[in-house]
């Protein structure tokens, strides 16, 4: 099967919504190549290994891949994403001088090519992610495994947002807590909570894609008790009638977790403060991000 491979050439600073952007408009898959990862030295603190070759990625730069199928309508796509890139300076997001490839590809030249780079990460004291193709032991009891294929669904662990989300839930979670999952991607922030101590985890996500693989992910790791996924936003559930029968949990919880874009977040932040009890924990980084993106917007 032929795929479109649509490259962007960007910054940091504008990869999470132009990625975005590729999903919306239809990508069956999405890669990130950051010159900062990839021309880094081995760092062993946290056991995360590269084994990927120097490229020409400039510092400071990004690649991004979005993979469309044949028949996809690419010069509309094309066009549809360089306008709404342009218009990510109207909200003060750089996307420096961005540049477009777009070429025909096998699907077996990328559908399993990103998997020689996922390899066991040490994210944190206690927590490991381990792909379920790869063979890992723990060096002490202490240390709790992540299984996780990600598949199309985003979250793999080496994203710097999906990493410190883990830290942070292991600084917050003492144990026998209800934890609310929002944008569960691969399900690895449920899978870790549960790790850690948490009681059960509500996951949700929009996208079917990401509400498939996150069950597969909970099943892989024996957590079908402890974790209820489902297709839904947290607005959906907040006005229903859904009980712990429905949902595993009873609102309000302890702890909310949202691993997405700060823009999206924005809409639905009175939600969380429901979903929140009055003493409950999410990231203060959050609502300082949501703080500096309101006052721009004013």
């Amino acid at each position: 099967m032929l795929w479109h491979e649509f490259t962007i050439h960007t910054t940091e600073e504008a990869v999470e919504m132009i990625s975005n952007f590729l999903h919306e408009a239809g990508a069956g898959g999405v890669s990130i190549e950051e010159s900062g990862t990839l021309n880094k030295e081995r760092d062993t603190t946290y056991g995360q290994w590269y084994d990927q070759p120097l490229n020409d990625i400039p510092e400071g730069q990004v690649e991004i891949k979005g993979y469309f199928a044949e028949e996809s309508p690419m010069e509309d796509i094309a066009v549809d994403i360089q306008e709404r890139i342009e218009e990510l300076r109207s909200f003060d997001i750089d996307p420096g001088n961005p540049r477009f490839e777009l070429r025909l590809v096998n699907e077996d030249e990328w559908a399993d090519a990103w998997k020689k780079y996922f390899k066991p990460l040490r994210v944190s004291e206690r927590l490991t992610i381990k792909p379920t193709w790869e063979d890992y032991s723990p060096e002490s009891d202490a240390e709790k495994i992540i299984h996780l294929d990600p598949g199309m669904a985003f979250g793999t662990g080496a994203h710097p947002t999906t990493s410190l989300c883990l830290r942070t839930l292991e600084k917050v979670i003492k144990g026998d807590e209800e934890v609310i999952d929002v944008g569960t991607g691969s399900g690895i922030l449920a899978i870790g909570a549960i790790l850690l101590g948490a009681k059960h985890v509500l996951a949700l996500d929009l996208d079917p894609v990401a509400v498939t693989c996150a069950k597969e992910n909970t099943q892989i790791n024996e957590m079908d008790a402890q974790i209820t996924v489902k297709e839904s936003d947290l607005l959906s559930l907040l006005g229903g009638e859904n009980g712990r029968d429905v949902l595993g949990i009873e609102l309000p919880v302890k702890v909310v977790v949202a691993n997405i874009l700060a823009e999206v977040i924005l809409l639905f932040i009175d939600d969380v403060y429901r979903a929140l009890e009055p003493n409950g924990v999410t990231s203060h980084q959050v609502f300082i991000r949501i703080k500096s993106i309101s006052l721009r917007r004013l």
